[in-house]
Parts: structure tokens; C-alpha cells; sequence
């Protein structure tokens, strides 16, 4: 009996869902690393074997890993496959705060056109972040 394969998942893609299906693929590939589940050196699927597991197009995923490759969060050796790299936990983490920079930008501009001030927004974020823990 042959053994069994190991099948990566990082959750599901949808058209339904926001953003193209490569762009889901970068986001959570990008979040197994920066959260310590996909470590530098780890393997990642084949093309063909992750869009299978996707239920998307090769060219799909192709363009996926081709996108973290160019920002340096994966590596591919020719016939050995496509790794995390070293430094992949790093870049993932910087998208992540420049990602989270956004959003607060964008927070703190809806609560200042609401009429909040300063010290309000200080204290709302500090509320959000107790509500955290």
C-alpha cells in the first residue's frame, strides 16, 4: 500500500470570496508563514497538486507562487520543488504590517470624519486591544 500524501491546507478559495483566487492563494500562504505554521526549508505542493487540492487552475497557483517568489517569500529548485524561504517569514511579516498599516489608516480616517478626536481614537484603540486578550 502506497503512503499516504500529505495534503497542504490553507483554507478554502472561492470566487465568491474578495479578491482573484491567486491573490487568496499569496494571502494565506503568506499567513501559514507569518503565524510559524509553514517554517523556512518547508515544501511546498506542486503546481498540480495544489490547485487539485484547491479545486483551481494550474495557472492559478502558477501565478500564485510566482508572486511570492518575486517578493522573496518562496524559492522553487528546478526538479527538486517550491520551498519557504529563509527570509520568507520576515517579508511575510512586513506585508502583513504594511497590510495592517492600511486598515488602520483607513479606521482612523471613518472615526475622524465621524467627529472623533485624538485622544477618543487613542482610547478606542486601546479598548479594541484589551478586547484582544
Amino acid at each position: 500500500m502506497p503512503p499516504e500524501k500529505k495534503h497542504f491546507i490553507i483554507g478554502p478559495i472561492s470566487q465568491a470570496a474578495d479578491g482573484a483566487l491567486y491573490q487568496q492563494i499569496v494571502d494565506r500562504v503568506k499567513r501559514e508563514i507569518s503565524e510559524g505554521r509553514l517554517k523556512p526549508g518547508a515544501a511546498l505542493p506542486s503546481f498540480r497538486q495544489f490547485a487539485e487540492d484547491l479545486l483551481v487552475s494550474v495557472i492559478t497557483v502558477k501565478r500564485a507562487y510566482e508572486e511570492l517568489e518575486g517578493e522573496g517569500i518562496i524559492y522553487r529548485r528546478q526538479g527538486l520543488g517550491t520551498f519557504v524561504a529563509d527570509l520568507g517569514l520576515d517579508r511575510s511579516r512586513e506585508t502583513k504590517l504594511e497590510a495592517a498599516k492600511d486598515m488602520l489608516r483607513a479606521g482612523f480616517r471613518e472615526a475622524t470624519e465621524a467627529g472623533m478626536k485624538p485622544a477618543e481614537l487613542s482610547e478606542l484603540a486601546h479598548q479594541i486591544l484589551k478586547e484582544k486578550k
